[in-house]
């Protein structure tokens, strides 16, 4: 099928020799590491550009596709909102996302979605995970592969954020290490922007907290020496690993920023929890999951859109735009997402309701072709009529753009178990 893209390079030259470059860049730092030596500022800056991220922008109960990234307008299931022309020619999305609009270069609609799964629970469950758990078998989400895929054994941060402070629609995707094991499972934030329990308590001076941690290391050397253990290693793993968590507090205070750029983001609660998103993936978190709660537009479809979208617009756009000056877009996955969409019909309260057949979501950033746009509904939006996928090609497309193998294989015991379903293939079409 034709993919509608931009008119970016592509020259596989270009691609080999810059991949060589960073390549080189890295493996030299990496040596100049491990024989102790402090590598150039902008090496190290280089190194760390090149470590992949993702944040997903969970649109929880279910955005319409009709009134973001695939309007139908002039039909009698279109609604009273228009389609604009984006910055790529030929492609169109709601009026009500004038500054995705116009940053559509940097990203890619799917058009195409056909999950065949409408209920809110076990739809937003195959859509977290790619894929429907066995009775035996509990598989791990998205945030908790790219935890074990992208995260660094020695990292002081976590590997897994998650705001979800609605109460609608919570339980419905709760973050699921699965078979990986509680490692990777989420650090979820439900009710504050600081985790609760990362925090030194009140009555413990900052004295105190360092003689504790350093009377600890010295019992703990003790009583290691002439002892080799797997579980003693992990344990004092997991007290390294809780010494750094406890350090990195400050990356959720979002107050720490410069008032022109939490402006940029933009008050609301939504935002902010980007805003402390794009500080987590800077400071080395791989993944860093947003949800925005409540798009369940049974009634009143157009005013709740009409309030939420423009929300989602200038929030994304700003994303794009700070990760863009920051040297970080190409190197970051930014993914909207929900469990489903919403019908093309309208109903008696003028509401739309849960549709799982052809609905979008996009993807931007790292590994994907901006302006592409895969698939496509037919002209009132109730079937695709090309270029249809499910759950387990987007997690393969999702996986791949980050560099990883959708075909690796975990074992649990000795089954092997890939990450994608068997035969499942990328959408090559908009991967860079």
């Amino acid at each position: 099928m034709a993919v509608r893209r931009n008119n970016f390079c592509g020259s596989p030259e270009h691609a080999i020799d810059r991949r060589g470059f960073l390549g080189g860049v890295a493996a030299g730092a990496a040596g100049l590491a491990g024989l102790g030596v402090l590598a150039e500022p902008a090496v190290a800056a280089e190194m760390k550009k090149q470590q992949k991220r993702c944040i997903l922008l969970w649109l929880a109960g279910g955005a319409s596709q009709l009134e973001t990234w695939d309007p139908k307008p002039g039909v009698e299931t279109g609604g009273p909102f228009s389609a604009i022309p984006t910055s790529v020619p030929g492609v169109h999305i709601s009026e009500l996302m004038p500054k995705m609009a116009q940053r559509m270069k940097h990203t890619c609609l799917i058009r195409s979605l056909n999950t065949r799964n409408g209920d809110h629970n076990s739809g937003a469950q195959i859509m977290i995970r790619g894929r429907r758990d066995e009775p035996n078998l509990k598989y791990p989400d998205l945030g908790a592969v790219l935890a074990r895929e992208l995260g660094r054994a020695d990292s002081q941060v976590p590997d897994y954020v998650a705001f979800y402070f609605a109460t609608e629609g919570r339980g419905s995707a709760p973050g699921s290490a699965g078979f990986l094991g509680s490692r990777y499972a989420p650090m979820e934030l439900y009710k504050s922007m600081m985790p609760e329990n990362i925090v030194r308590h009140k009555d413990v001076s900052d004295g105190d907290h360092k003689d504790r941690a350093e009377l600890r290391d010295l019992l703990s050397k003790q009583f290691a020496r002439g002892r080799v253990s797997p579980t003693l290693a992990s344990h004092n793993e997991a007290y390294q690993r809780v010494r750094g968590l406890m350090a990195s507090d400050k990356l959720f205070d979002v107050t720490r920023e410069p008032q022109t750029m939490r402006d940029l983001y933009g008050p609301t609660q939504f935002g902010e929890q980007v805003l402390v998103a794009r500080r987590l993936i800077e400071a080395g978190v791989p993944f860093v999951r947003v949800s925005r709660a409540w798009w369940d537009s049974h009634g009143q479809n157009f005013e709740t859109h009409q309030e939420m979208v423009p929300e989602l617009d200038h929030v994304m756009a700003a994303l794009l735009d700070d990760l863009g000056q920051r040297g970080l877009l190409e190197h970051t996955l930014i993914i909207t997402l929900a469990e489903f969409g919403r019908t093309p019909q309208i109903n008696p309260s003028l509401g739309r309701d849960h549709f799982a057949s052809a609905w979008s979501c996009s993807l931007s950033g790292c590994g994907i072709k901006g302006g592409a746009v895969w698939g496509k509904s037919d002209q009132t939006g109730n079937r695709v009529v090309d270029g249809e996928i499910g759950a387990a090609q987007l997690f393969a497309t999702i996986y791949s753009a980050l560099g990883i193998n959708p075909q690796k294989h975990y074992y649990v015991g000795s089954r092997p178990v890939p990450l994608t379903d068997p035969g499942t293939k990328p959408i090559k079409a908009v991967l860079a």
